[in-house]
């Protein structure tokens, strides 16, 4: 089994970090309309604001950073945000199911009650849920 290594992103990881988000986002391209697709995905600027209410985490694999997510607490919950994987490493285990995670039964309120996000990107978004565990 390959061992993914998962660590908290630095400013130093940024640009790698962008390049695994932008790459992965390019998918958009086939559901979004025109007026609502933009490429690249984040800019470091974007990059920036986001650090400042998240922390960002990379997946790792001997070195090579192949996935980005961040983890952001809102009220309640820690929500994990920009989830990109390279499309090389997607349906490989290397991000949310097989730690736990499941599709959540109704996204979209869970979206509009935890995320500013367009309606667009809304609609083509889906979210997972990891339940605790009672003790």
């Amino acid at each position: 089994m390959t061992e993914f290594l998962i660590r908290p992103l630095t400013a130093k990881d940024r640009d790698p970090a962008l390049t695994v988000i932008n790459t992965a986002a390019r998918w958009y391209r086939e559901f979004l309309p025109i007026a609502a697709y933009h490429d690249p995905e984040m800019t470091p600027a974007d990059w920036d604001a986001e650090t400042l209410r998240m922390t960002w985490f990379g997946v790792f694999l001997r070195r090579h950073l192949l996935g980005v997510m961040g983890l952001e607490y809102v009220r309640d919950v820690a929500l994990l945000r920009h989830a990109y994987i390279l499309p090389k490493y997607q349906r490989r285990g290397v991000a949310l199911e097989k730690a736990g995670y499941r599709l959540a039964a109704d996204s979209e309120a869970l979206l509009r009650a935890y995320y500013g996000i367009p309606e667009d990107r809304l609609r083509l978004s889906v979210t997972y849920e990891k339940l605790r565990h009672a003790t």
